[in-house]
């Protein structure tokens, strides 16, 4: 009897530390889960961990599938995750410049994640949490929510988050990335990281595929990545890619390869901008990218080295290509630079709008 009385004295306690941290740590208790959205032959698949782009399968030219998104085979993969596959970052998505920025004069000092400066959130980012799922159609959309906490790595304010992936028709994947202060005013830049690879996710590097970037001004960036508040011209540098051309075409001008923020051409309003052009002549695909937001980040993927991903594939450096629609880097610290502060009673709104055609 006294046995019996231990143990289920011992279950009771294991019970109540599960429900404390639960209380203490919702996520904890949450399930981690996979998710497809699918419409004629364009499939896409999502994890609620970090609420990551998984995989994407596109036909060619002659209707052969490939995925062509870079990633892992596991969830549990991702959690050891230092490059970013497929995941939303935030709450302020790429640098800030010595870890900390000030607001009505206040200062905030937030994760040194990378050296002394604080990247895609810090440590535990949004693409490290686990998200819940408030309304999944299969054939149509899945939309992931998530309350980021007061403080959570050091940003102000309770804020609620929510991203929808949405196919239309059977080629046109959009995605939606909204956000509202509750209680404090706070800076607020999410963006989606995936990896792309129009030949295929295992196929090698990306170099000769063309792209096209409808931005005619970059923020230059120190040794750091951190932008230095100047707005310059990319005529007649290795930026410029107004008219489209081979991604390799002159990478070798640059230290690393291509990392650095575009200043996207027309009018920041409602209304969609055309950012971004890809094709890959093998394939015969080609992706196109709207967006709302004044900037992208062109990331050829330089700091790949060697990481084993689906189907144990080894993704190289230049494996992948990133174009993360966003405000820019560092604005925090960067008056002349688009605000991203975000007050109660106020909305942030991301769109990005996918077109994928095969010729």
């Amino acid at each position: 009897m006294v046995n019996k009385q231990l143990s289920l004295h011992v279950v009771g306690l294991t019970v109540l530390v599960v429900l404390l941290s639960c209380f203490v740590n919702y996520s904890v208790c949450k399930q981690i889960k996979t998710y497809r959205l699918t419409r004629g032959k364009l499939s896409v698949t999502f994890t609620n961990y970090g609420a990551v782009m998984t995989s994407l399968l596109l036909p060619d030219r002659h209707g052969k599938q490939d995925d062509v998104v870079l990633g892992f085979d596991t969830v549990d993969a991702y959690k050891n995750d230092t490059t970013y596959f497929g995941a939303i970052v935030g709450r302020v998505a790429n640098r800030i410049g010595s870890a900390k920025f000030e607001l009505n004069g206040q200062l905030y000092k937030t994760d040194p994640n990378e050296g002394h400066n604080t990247l895609h959130g810090g440590t535990k980012g949004f693409s490290d949490v686990i998200w819940s799922v408030e309304n999944y159609v299969p054939t149509s959309h899945i939309t992931f929510n998530y309350h980021s906490f007061d403080g959570e790595e050091g940003f102000p304010g309770n804020v609620t988050v929510k991203v929808t992936y949405m196919l239309i028709g059977e080629n046109k994947l959009a995605l939606k990335m909204e956000a509202k202060p509750l209680n404090k005013p706070t800076p607020i830049n999410l963006a989606l990281h995936t990896y792309w690879n129009l030949h295929g996710h295992n196929s090698g590097d990306i170099l000769s595929h063309k792209i096209q970037l409808l931005a005619r001004k970059i923020t230059p960036v120190d040794e750091e990545l951190i932008p230095t508040g100047e707005i310059t011209s990319i005529e007649g540098t290795p930026y410029d890619f107004l008219e489209p051309r081979e991604i390799g075409s002159r990478i070798h001008e640059l230290p690393g390869g291509y990392d650095i923020n575009y200043v996207i051409d027309g009018k920041v309003g409602k209304h969609l901008r055309k950012t971004a052009v890809v094709s890959e002549k093998v394939t015969g695909r080609k992706m196109e990218l709207w967006s709302n937001q004044p900037g992208v980040q062109f990331y050829t993927s330089n700091m790949l080295k060697n990481v084993v991903g689906k189907g144990n594939a080894v993704y190289k450096k230049y494996a992948g290509l990133c174009l993360e629609t966003q405000g820019f880097p560092d604005s925090v610290n960067h008056k002349n630079f688009p605000s991203q502060i975000v007050n109660p009673g106020e909305s942030y709104l991301h769109v990005m709008l996918f077109r994928f055609t095969a010729h």
